[in-house]
């Protein structure tokens, strides 16, 4: 009975191995992702220029050109969505209105199509307390305005 021949031996395999490590050395260490669209762009501008307006004293009603009027919002992950935009300035002004300090630092912020994603630290100096949130906020841009807006907490 004859063996088989798989070819190649210790040399082949040496050799392999030193092309495969070459490659790895000299391919790029993090691939890089193609430069936001001018659509991305506008869209990341919008969302940014959202965060930016959170300030005290707080005028919820400064949010609604940002907003489309069935804009749905998921504030947690564990609560349910509010849907329309006068809804959701009413319920952010009950926790929001007496605020004497309001903030939203953006962390990082990037695009995809019509998504929008930051990471944000938000925080809050209310009569009662103080609030500081750190989470991920995902924005969907439908025409120039949020059509929906959902934030989850970085545990």
């Amino acid at each position: 009975m004859r063996k088989a021949d798989h070819g190649g031996g210790r040399r082949d395999f040496l050799r392999a191995a030193a092309v495969g490590a070459g490659g790895a050395v000299l391919w790029p260490a993090r691939p890089r992702a193609a430069e936001p669209t001018p659509a991305e762009q506008a869209n990341v501008k919008l969302v940014n220029d959202f965060c930016a307006v959170w300030s005290a004293p707080m005028d919820t009603g400064r949010l609604r050109p940002f907003l489309a009027p069935d804009c749905i919002y998921r504030p947690t992950e564990s609560t349910p969505a509010q849907t329309g935009s006068d809804a959701i300035i009413e319920s952010l002004g009950q926790f929001v209105g007496a605020a004497t300090f309001c903030e939203f630092e953006v962390v990082d912020t990037f695009a995809r199509g019509s998504i929008v994603v930051n990471e944000r630290w938000d925080r809050f100096t209310l009569p009662s307390r103080t609030v500081e949130w750190h989470g991920v906020g995902v924005f969907y841009i439908v025409d120039g305005r949020i059509a929906e807006w959902s934030d989850f907490t970085i545990l």
